[in-house]
């Protein structure tokens, strides 16, 4: 039965202009989008924009690797002393462990919640692809590293030449130290950052990336001192071990290359040969974890 001629359905729609417009202004594209991924990340490394108790461990690390600086520089100052207590370098490896707890809990907050929160694919939905959000987390967890560990050493700096202590040496020293910062960013952020993909669970990463610090760092400690047996100082066949941490390559490259730390039994990449064998380790590190970054994220 057929309907009435005033039930039925019209064969044709209406299209009602409610006043909706197009975009028109600019297109920033990939780079813009990049640097905006950039800048959160390493704001978000320090808990900028983020709740309050996200901003509570990262200002402690910074508080805990800061404050002796003051306090070194004060005691050099008071005494009269012609240098500083620790030179900068050495500085750094000393608070190498502090600074991996800081890796550890951030480096996770950049790749995992991510990944645990399914938001990666809504940014390759825009105009970034998969390389600039690696080389974004990347460079942000490396710049966020780097600022920790170079803020005391502008401590220990501005405190030696507003107290008249050698400018020269000071200087020399300060730019070596920035140098060591750079390759504490670069070398055990890399690896963190790969650990940090590989699960979204962010304490899975956090417990992964301490524990290898942890445990390889450990590691390198009792090799090295089997390797030593009854001698005080470490002998070069014991040397080699450094490779097996992040931490120790590192300090023992810097010790190397550039000679600022006299003690005696301090780590060093055993000759020239080692200087090279280790140089091209810290660059098939972070290369290395860089790649494996770039191959996680084509299958997300």
């Amino acid at each position: 039965m057929s309907l009435p001629p005033d039930t039925r359905s019209a064969d044709t729609g209406v299209i009602h202009d409610i006043g909706y417009r197009g975009y028109t202004g600019p297109r920033l594209g990939r780079a813009y989008a990049t640097r905006s991924l950039f800048t959160q990340s390493l704001r978000a490394a320090y808990g900028l924009g983020r709740s309050g108790k996200s901003k509570v461990l990262p200002m402690l690390v910074l508080g805990v690797v800061s404050v002796p600086a003051v306090v070194m520089v004060a005691i050099a100052l008071a005494t009269g002393a012609k240098a500083l207590p620790l030179d900068y370098p050495r500085y750094l490896s000393s608070f190498a462990p502090v600074v991996s707890i800081f890796l550890a809990s951030q480096a996770p907050v950049l790749l995992s919640r991510d990944l645990r929160y399914h938001t990666v694919p809504l940014y390759f939905s825009r105009p970034i692809t998969r390389a600039d959000y690696v080389r974004a987390k990347f460079a942000a967890m490396v710049c966020a590293q780097f600022l920790l560990m170079a803020a005391p050493l502008v401590v220990l700096y501005l405190g030696a030449v507003l107290g008249r202590l050698d400018f020269g040496h000071n200087t020399e020293h300060f730019l070596i130290g920035l140098v060591a910062a750079l390759l504490y960013a670069l070398v055990p952020s890399s690896v963190a950052l790969v650990i940090a993909a590989a699960t979204p669970r962010r304490g899975f990463g956090v417990a992964g990336i301490m524990g290898y610090l942890a445990i390889s760092t450990v590691v390198v400690a009792i090799l090295t001192r089997i390797g030593t047996a009854t001698e005080f100082t470490v002998p070069d066949s014991a040397q080699w071990f450094a490779l097996l941490s992040p931490n120790d390559l590192v300090e023992s490259l810097t010790n190397q290359l550039f000679d600022v730390d006299g003690a005696v039994g301090r780590m060093h990449a055993p000759g020239g040969l080692g200087a090279v064998v280790f140089t091209a380790a810290v660059l098939a590190m972070v290369s290395g974890s860089y790649g494996l970054l770039l191959r996680r994220y084509r299958s997300v």
